[in-house]
This record gives C-alpha cells, structure tokens and sequence, in this order.
C-alpha cells in the first residue's frame, strides 16, 4: 500500500518573478485572472503577454507595471525565447498541447489553465499579511476549500503582524552566543507552535493554528517591548 496516497506531494517554493521572465499567452478572462494574482504577488514582475485579442481590463491593469509587456498577436515559437515561466490561458487545447511539447522540450515550466496534465506547477491561494505569506493548495481536490481557509485566515491574522516578524529579527540579532544557541532560544520562544495537545478535528486544529500564530503575536510583541526597555 501506498503511504503517501493520501499526502499532497507537492512543494512549494516561492519564486522571485522580478529576476526572471514569465509569459502568458491568452488574453481572456484567465489570463487576466493569473496576471492579477501574479502582480498581487510581485508587483515587479517581469511579464510578456501575447494574444490576438487582449481584454481592457488587462491592458489596464499593465498601466501601472512597467516590466509587463503585451503583443496583439498570434503565440509564435520564438515567445519562448528567454522564459523562465510559461502560463497558458486560451480555450485552445490543441495550442496548449502544441506549446508543452516546445516547453518539455526545452525545460521550461508551464502552467495550463483546466489541464492538470499539462501543469509542471499549480497556483496556490495565497494569504499574505506583510512579510507574512501563506500558501493553501488541495492538490487540485478542493479549489473551495483552499479559498475558504485563506477567507478566515484573511479574517483572524492581524494587519500589523510585521511587528511580530520584525521583534523575532531583532530579537534573533541581539542574541549572544554561536548559532546552535540562537537557535535553541528563539524554538524556546516559539515552542507554544509544537506543544502537544488531544486530538481535534480538521476545523479544530485549524482554528488551533489560528489561536497560536495570534499567541506568538502577542509574544514576539511582549518580548519587543521588553527588549526596548
């Protein structure tokens, strides 16, 4: 049997899209969907957009982004050229087909819109609280639920959970000794993450997960002060 039939065998990554080049080629209402997911992400993104017929919204969206770039035309072989990323959007499989055949070839990851077997890597929902990011993805099995957890994680985490982030930084470089102590001090800080506790359902251990990041809020907050003084 199988141990891992049930585990999401996925990794993530987050990935610097300001230092490669990234393509999309569509210009309908999916493509607009990823450029504005992307540019939500990394407003620095370099990005070229090619179709033959392009949405306002996209052209407008683009305004504001001086590293995106889009061409009124039919996807040629040569858009391939340079990229790093490639993001098809079209309603035409056979075009999709065709392109992750050029893309396979020449190692370059792709992302299709509806064709799971046509993805080297999927789009997570994304949670993002100042340098906070955190990625949701069900595999594909739950598209909904991913949006749900990121709504009430949306909800509960604080805006200004930079505070905690930046009293952890400062924290971590005013600690004396070598590395293996600074380490030892800073899981001592946020041991409350893994302490062991009864066995809850699926929404309980969210909302536990929900509970802690909120306490080691308020710790990180607590100690900053404390350090201050």
């Amino acid at each position: 049997m199988n141990s891992n039939i049930d585990k999401n065998e996925l990794f993530p990554i987050f990935i610097k899209l300001n230092e490669i080049q990234s393509l999309i080629v569509g210009g309908g209402n999916v493509a607009l969907e990823k450029l504005t997911a992307i540019l939500a992400n990394a407003p620095q993104a370099k990005i070229e957009l090619v179709a033959p017929e392009i949405k306002k919204e996209i052209l407008e969206l683009i305004k504001d982004h001086s590293t995106c770039k889009v061409y009124h035309r039919k996807f040629d072989d040569t858009d391939l050229d340079e990229k790093d990323l490639i993001f098809l959007t079209t309603d035409d499989f056979e075009l999709h087909t065709y392109i992750k055949s050029l893309t396979t070839k020449r190692h370059i990851l792709t992302n299709t819109a509806d064709t799971p077997d046509l993805c080297d890597f999927y789009l997570s929902s994304v949670v993002q609280k100042g340098q906070l990011k955190i990625a949701i993805s069900t595999n594909g099995m739950s598209p909904t639920l991913a949006k749900r957890i990121k709504e009430m994680l949306n909800d509960v985490l604080p805006n200004d959970i930079n505070t905690t982030l930046s009293n952890l930084t400062q924290i971590r470089q005013t600690l004396k000794g070598d590395f293996e102590y600074k380490v030892k001090a800073l899981n001592k800080i946020t041991s409350v993450m893994t302490t062991p506790r009864p066995a809850l359902t699926q929404w309980g251990k969210i909302v536990v997960f929900i509970l802690l990041v909120l306490l080691l809020f308020g710790i990180g907050y607590a100690i900053g002060l404390s350090a201050q003084n």
